[in-house]
C-alpha cells in the first residue's frame, strides 16, 4: 500500500476502529451493525464517489447486515489459548482469531462491496444472495459442527461455521456475477481484519505480561476495526467501480435510514441500557435514579438524532427533491459515530470513565482533521488472487512470529 492510499485509507481505519472498541461496550451483532454501517460512511467519504451519495444509506445498511452478520460468533474461549504457554496452543488461538475477524471482514466488506456496485446496468439479487447465505451457513454448519465435531469454542456457539458458510454463500455468487471489485474489498477486508484481531490478542497477552494498567481486551476490539476498515478502504479505492446513476434520493431510502439510524440504535439501548448492568458499571454501585437517568438520557439522545436524520435525509430530501452531496454523509457519518460514542460513555456510568474511552475522542479529532485534507483518492490497480493468498501467507507467517514472542514474554 503506498503512502498516497494509505492516507486516504487512514480515516477508515480510524473511524472504524473507534467504532468497534465502542462496539465492545454492546456486543452481538447489534454493535457490530453499528459499527459497520460507520465504517462504510468513512469510505463514502474519502472516495468522494458523487454517484454513491444518494444511495449511502442502502450501502451502509449493507455494511452493518454483513458486519453484524459475525456477531453471532463467540471467540472468548479461543482468546484464552494466546494465553498458553506452549507454541501450538497459542498460534492455534491467533491462527483461529484471524479465521473470526476475517469471516467479520469478509461478510462485512463483500456485502458493502455489492452494495456499491449495485447499479441499474448491474442489479445485484439481493433476494437470491440472502437465501443462498441462509442455505450455505446451514449445511456449513451441520456439516463442520453436527457431522465432523470440528469445534473451535466449545462448550458455546460454534456459529462461525455458518459464518464460514455464508461467507462462501458471498464468494460463489461475486464470481458467478462477474462481481470482481465486491470479492476484492471482501478479500482485502477479511485480512486486515484477521490479522487485526489476531494482533490485538497478541497485544492483549503483552499488555497482561508486562502489567500496563490499560484495557487491553479494547485494543483487541480496537485492532480488528482498524486493520478491517484499513482492508475495507484499500479494496474499495483500488478497484473499477461501474458509475451508478445519480437519482435523486426517493422513498427507497425510507427503510435504510428507518434501520441504520433508529432500529440499530434502539436494540442496542434496548439490550445495553439494563438496570443491573448499569448499576454495577461503577464501583460502589449507583443508586435508582441514577440509573433511570442513564436510561433516559440515552433513549432521548437515540430519537433526537434518529428525528434529525429522518427529517434531514427523508422528509426534507423528499421535499426539496435535493440530492445528497458530500458535507451531508459527513454529517450524517459524524452523527453516528459521536451517538455511538456518546453511549459507550453513559453505559460505563455518569461520573468515571476508563482512559480508553478519552482515546474514542482522539480518534475522532484525527479523522475531523484528515477529511477535509483529502481530495481525490481511487488508484486503480491490479489485483488478483495472487495477492490475497501471499497476503494471508504473509500474515500466518507473521503469527508464528507474535506466537514465539509471546510465549517468551511470559
Amino acid at each position: 500500500m503506498n503512502k498516497r492510499l494509505f492516507l486516504s485509507a487512514l480515516p477508515v481505519a480510524l473511524s472504524l476502529g473507534t467504532a468497534w472498541a465502542v462496539r465492545g461496550k454492546f456486543g452481538h451483532e447489534q454493535g457490530a451493525a453499528w459499527a459497520g454501517a460507520i465504517g462504510a460512511l468513512a469510505v463514502l467519504l474519502v472516495a468522494r464517489r458523487s454517484d454513491w451519495y444518494n444511495k449511502a444509506f442502502t450501502i451502509a445498511l449493507a455494511a452493518a447486515f454483513g458486519w453484524g452478520i459475525g456477531g453471532m460468533i463467540s471467540y472468548g474461549v479461543v482468546v484464552g489459548y494466546g494465553r498458553g504457554g506452549e507454541f501450538g496452543n497459542v498460534y492455534y488461538g491467533l491462527a483461529m482469531l484471524f479465521v473470526i475477524g476475517a469471516l467479520y471482514g469478509f461478510l462485512g466488506g463483500g456485502l458493502f462491496g455489492l452494495a456499491l456496485a449495485d447499479t441499474p446496468g448491474n442489479r445485484i439479487k439481493w433476494h437470491s444472495l440472502i437465501v443462498e447465505m441462509t442455505v450455505f451457513g446451514l449445511l456449513t454448519y451441520a456439516f463442520l459442527i453436527n457431522q465432523l465435531e470440528w469445534f473451535m469454542t466449545p462448550p458455546r456457539s460454534e456459529m462461525w461455521a455458518a459464518c464460514l458458510g455464508a461467507a462462501i454463500a458471498v464468494a460463489w455468487f461475486c464470481v458467478r456475477n462477474k462481481q470482481r471489485p465486491p470479492l476484492t474489498v471482501a478479500a482485502w477486508s477479511a485480512i486486515g481484519a484477521g490479522f487485526g484481531f489476531a494482533f490485538g490478542n497478541f497485544l492483549q497477552v503483552l499488555g497482561s505480561a508486562l502489567h500496563i494498567p490499560f484495557n487491553f481486551w479494547n485494543v483487541m476490539e480496537y485492532a480488528i476495526g482498524f486493520f478491517g476498515g484499513l482492508g475495507m478502504a484499500y479494496g474499495t479505492l483500488i478497484s473499477a467501480w461501474p458509475a451508478s446513476e445519480e437519482r435523486r434520493p426517493g422513498n427507497a431510502n425510507l427503510l435504510p435510514i428507518l434501520i441504520v439510524a433508529l432500529l440499530i440504535p434502539f436494540i442496542v439501548w434496548d439490550q445495553s441500557f439494563v438496570t443491573d448492568r448499569i448499576r454495577n458499571v461503577v464501583s460502589g454501585g449507583v443508586s435508582d435514579g441514577a440509573v433511570l437517568t442513564i436510561k433516559l438520557m440515552a433513549i432521548a439522545s437515540i430519537l433526537v438524532v434518529a428525528a434529525v436524520i429522518f427529517d434531514r435525509y427523508y422528509l426534507k430530501a423528499k421535499r426539496d427533491h435535493a440530492s445528497y452531496d458530500h458535507t451531508s454523509i459527513k454529517k450524517m457519518f459524524l452523527l453516528s459515530l459521536v451517538l455511538y460514542t456518546f453511549l459507550s460513555f453513559l453505559v460505563t456510568g455518569l461520573y468515571t470513565h476508563p482512559l480508553e474511552q478519552y482515546l474514542y475522542l482522539v480518534n475522532i479529532a484525527i479523522v475531523l482533521y484528515m477529511l477535509p485534507r483529502l481530495k481525490e483518492n481511487t488508484v486503480t490497480q491490479k489485483d488478483d488472487a495472487r495477492r490475497w493468498f501471499a497476503a494471508t501467507a504473509l500474515v500466518m507467517l507473521v503469527l508464528v512470529l507474535l506466537a514465539v514472542v509471546a510465549i517468551s514474554s511470559k
